[in-house]
């Protein structure tokens, strides 16, 4: 069997196998690597290091899918009807009214697809390989399987390695794992069985080695890397539509029906009565026209682009316009805990020194907080801690890392978790770098898996001590004495440290213990025979990623909004509950957690029992949080799945709204998302939501607006047609209602500012039709008040004066004077106006886009009517002052109407 299909075979056994047997499945040398025949051969065969990039559509795709409508379909035949009819005119203004709206969509999106395109990172990499013999820097995408990779501090894996050699070598693997804190590695074969996130022998593709080093062989390249699989099964997952395109893809169809139906009656009808064909089609092509919002889609798109910009400002990029919707009908937001939950920054929070307990104040790696004892603020300078000085000095003594301040920006270079014993000691007053030079570093053991400490030897006022880090089990015993806490060496209570320990692990608090040992002035070298015993315990030190305040609160206000927060991580159990319990995350008093091992024996129905009740579900695999999220969603659902790793990415795609860390996220991650966050903070997600409620609340009100027009003016036109009259309104002016009227007083309604009540009430039914019962209830009735008030009008000024054009215009011009006191009805400018005559307190300064779309509208309905141009385009006459105010007798009856549907529908 040769050496390809072997590796095959085994590719995704390589980590049970012992290094050895590895390198002989792949037919490589340890020490000398491949051959220059070899490489060449495997790279014909496998190809490029790197993952196929998935090619967007192009823009003129993009551009005709606009077009991709019902509703706009039936307006092309139209527009082709009448350009068969010889009306090129109406014809070009038909089709006019389609082109504005696809174009409007277009922007939009290629507005939020440059907004994306910003933030990638071309980044080319290189790796370390041993090839003939000889150690080399070549471009990760020439790496071939069976390649021997050598790995340092600061490397990105290039590939799949099963680690041959590892000295002290750590990876951050978060990306792949969700696991937040670097993995020590190390070239032990494990079980078949092992989790992904605990195979200590494998460093993955994409995963960042932050300590060490390290020398393995390339078991996978490109596409069947773990990163390569999460990225294949992204192309073949489900796409899914947004609750908005379902509703309005059904409310289309539903009306397309209706119309065609209608359309139809009537031409038959006609006919039927001996009329003509033209005139006939004249009327059909009205009704048709007449019952198409054609406004609507150019202001759904306008309202949700209006949101994405919104959102934008609140950190949060919207890749597709539905999404902005949808996420405001989310009900379950699936959140991993790493850095989106959290600050991502490892923060001491306890300490346990002199038979003393310390907590400590502040997060991240920034020196603000302090160092309390019993509430009270300690001061080392002043108060007599000396056990605890030890402690936070072996934690900055006893370390290979350091803290910078970047761009105003705490971070640390190194290890994170070193990263917070520097800070911790920074909060007491104590600066590394100066102690480091007052008590000199002479030799150091490094931090090795199989001893689990950390040893450095210090020359210290003349004589020298021994500092030791590291877990409490190989500190402790090592330990025959401790400090009590006036600094002095007493026997050790191993059951009083287990307490403490057993304390903090229960608070999720990873702890490290510290210990020291005076040694004679000739000791030059540390040993590990030198630490073997006689150490001093000094104390312990208990650390967490902590939550970030904005989150909780975040939390807190999405619960108070009905939308459950559940945490998908691949951290550990009892932290991730302890975070959990931090942030909030209770359900029927208490949380829930449930762990990969125990989802992946549950079958489908199982999980369902579960899912809702589950409020953490930790160390998951990327198959499992794709079955969670589909779960949720079978439960009738509407989830927001956020992710930062290449292990999210499929799950991210399933749900129903993806959200990607912008800064932190992985490439992967960002391309199966349909919202990014610029500032990979939970908190800009429940803004977003708070935005995406808006934003639906708003389309509520302009379809409450726009639809009741075309439901009276195709009464008006459907009744004339049946009975034989002249028709009240033509299709031309039908087009300057439906689209240049309704756009202009519809968008300002896109600009109102949120209710105070958005983010108290719960989730919207998913279920629920595009036309609720109420919003059906109040389109029906404001129609026909429309329909009464066009068809009096018309009939009445053409009764008296029998000018049919003069007729028309003030039936229209009486339509937009109704529709004048309907906005201001359904909009918060109304109810505002209204609370200020009641003498109540109330802000009129927010409203000037619905101040201006009126005066607007005046301005464009005396062009409408006065300009000599616009009576030959559109069959109006022009009026004098009388007859104005006679169009705004009949609109006074709207203002008691509206009160009156107000309470059919309430419009917040």
């Amino acid at each position: 069997m040769s050496a390809t299909a072997k590796g095959s075979r085994l590719a995704h056994q390589y980590h049970e196998l012992p290094a050895q047997e590895v390198a002989q499945t792949l037919d490589s040398h340890p020490d000398r690597g491949l051959t220059s025949a070899v490489i060449h051969k495997r790279f014909e065969q496998y190809g490029k290091n790197e993952l196929t990039a998935k090619p967007g559509k192009p823009p003129w795709l993009r551009f005709l899918l606009q077009f991709n409508q019902a509703l706009l379909y039936i307006l092309l035949i139209a527009g082709a009807i009448k350009a068969f009819l010889g009306s090129w005119t109406n014809a070009l203004v038909i089709w006019g009214v389609t082109l504005i709206n696809a174009i409007i969509g277009f922007v939009q999106e290629s507005k939020a697809e440059n907004a994306i395109a910003a933030l990638a990172k071309a980044v080319t990499t290189e790796a370390t390989v041993i090839r003939n013999g000889q150690k080399s820097r070549i471009p990760s995408q020439e790496i071939v399987p069976g390649d021997i990779v050598l790995l340092a501090s600061g490397d990105k894996v290039p590939a799949d390695v099963r680690l041959l050699e590892a000295r002290n070598l750590q990876v951050d693997e978060s990306a792949l794992t969700g696991e937040s804190v670097p993995v020590e590695k190390s070239n032990t074969s494990v079980a078949a069985d092992t989790p992904l996130a605990e195979r200590i022998n494998m460093a993955y593709a994409g995963s960042f080695v932050t300590f060490g080093q390290g020398k393995g062989i390339v078991i996978a390249t490109a596409g069947n890397t773990e990163i390569g699989r999460i990225s294949q099964s992204l192309e073949r997952g489900t796409s899914l539509s947004t609750p908005l395109t379902r509703k309005f893809e059904k409310f289309s169809q539903t009306l397309l029906y209706v119309i065609l139906g209608l359309a139809a009656l009537t031409f038959a009808v006609g006919l039927g009565q001996g009329q003509s064909w033209t005139g006939m089609f004249e009327a059909a092509v009205a009704l048709a026209v007449s019952a198409i919002p054609e406004g609507l889609p150019a202001v759904v798109t306008v309202t949700m682009a209006i949101g994405v910009d919104r959102m934008a400002r609140r950190h949060a990029i919207i890749r597709k316009l539905p999404a902005v919707e949808t996420l405001g009908g989310a009900t379950v937001i699936c959140s991993d805990k790493t850095g989106t939950l959290t600050e991502n920054q490892m923060t001491v929070q306890a300490i346990y020194a002199g038979g003393q307990y310390f907590t400590v104040s502040g997060t991240g790696y920034s020196p603000d907080g302090e160092i309390q004892f019993q509430q009270q603020p300690v001061d080392l300078d002043r108060d007599n801690f000396p056990s605890l000085q030890s402690c936070l000095m072996a934690g900055l003594l006893c370390n290979d890392s350091h803290i910078e301040l970047k761009n105003d920006y705490w971070t640390v270079v190194g290890d994170p978790t070193e990263g917070a014993l520097i800070a911790a000691g920074n909060k007491a007053g104590l600066q590394q770098a100066t102690i480091a030079e007052s008590i000199p570093r002479l030799d150091t053991i490094p931090f090795e898996s199989e001893f689990q400490y950390m040893a450095t030897l210090h020359r210290n006022n003349g004589g020298k001590i021994i500092y030791v880090k590291g877990s409490v089990e190989a500190i402790t015993k090592r330990c025959k004495q401790m400090l009590n806490r006036n600094g002095k060496p007493e026997p050790i209570i191993g059951e009083l440290v287990e307490r403490q320990v057993e304390a903090m692990a229960s608070q999720g608090l990873r702890v490290l213990a510290f210990a020291q040992k005076e040694v004679p002035t000739n000791h030059n070298s540390v040993e590990h025979e030198d630490i073997d015993t006689g150490l001093i315990f000094l104390g312990l030190q208990g650390m967490i990623d902590p939550p970030r305040p904005e989150a909780i609160a975040a939390v807190r206000a999405c619960r108070s909004a009905g939308i459950q927060v559940k945490m998908i991580t691949g951290d550990h159990i009892t932290t991730a509950k302890a975070i959990a319990e931090r942030i909030g995350l209770e359900k029927h008093g208490r949380v829930q957690a449930f762990t990969g091992k125990q989802l992946a024996m549950m079958d489908d129905q199982e999980l369902k029992l579960i899912v809702e009740d589950g409020v953490v579900f930790a160390r998951v695999a990327p198959d499992q949080k794709l079955r969670l999220v589909e779960a949720l969603q079978s439960k009738g659902e509407i989830v927001a799945m956020t992710g930062d790793g290449v292990n999210d990415a499929p799950a991210l795609k399933q749900a129903d709204i993806g959200v990607a860390m912008g800064g932190a996220g992985t490439d992967v991650a960002r391309e199966a998302a349909d919202m990014l966050l610029t500032d990979d903070n939970f908190a800009s997600i429940e803004a977003a939501v708070e935005e995406g409620r808006t934003v639906y609340q708003n389309l509520q009100k302009a379809i409450a607006f726009i639809l009741p027009v075309n439901g009276g003016e195709s009464m008006t036109i459907l009744i004339s047609a049946l009975l034989a009259r002249e028709l009240p309104i033509l299709s031309l002016q039908v087009l300057w209602l439906n689209m240049v009227n309704s756009v202009t007083m519809t968008v300002p309604l896109a600009f109102e500012p949120k209710s105070d009540r958005v983010m108290k009430q719960k989730p919207r039914n998913p279920r629920e039709p595009l036309l609720s019962k109420s919003l059906f209830q109040r389109i029906a009735v404001v129609s026909i008040f429309n329909w009464i008030l066009i068809f009096g009008m018309f009939e009445w000024v053409r009764q008296t004066t029998g000018e049919i054009n003069l007729a028309r215009t003030m039936a229209i011009q009486a339509l937009v004077a109704g529709r004048i006191v309907y906005l201001l009805s359904i909009s918060q400018l109304g109810n505002a106006l209204i609370r200020k005559l009641r003498g109540r307190s109330a802000q009129i300064r927010d409203f000037p886009a619905i101040a201006l779309g009126i005066l607007a509208t005046v301005v464009l309905q005396i062009i409408f009517s006065q300009w000599s141009f616009m009576n030959t385009l559109f069959a109006t006459a022009p009026l004098n002052l009388n007859q104005w105010l006679i169009c705004l007798i009949p609109a006074l009856p709207m203002i008691p109407l509206a009160a009156l549907v107000n309470r059919i529908d309430p419009a917040d």
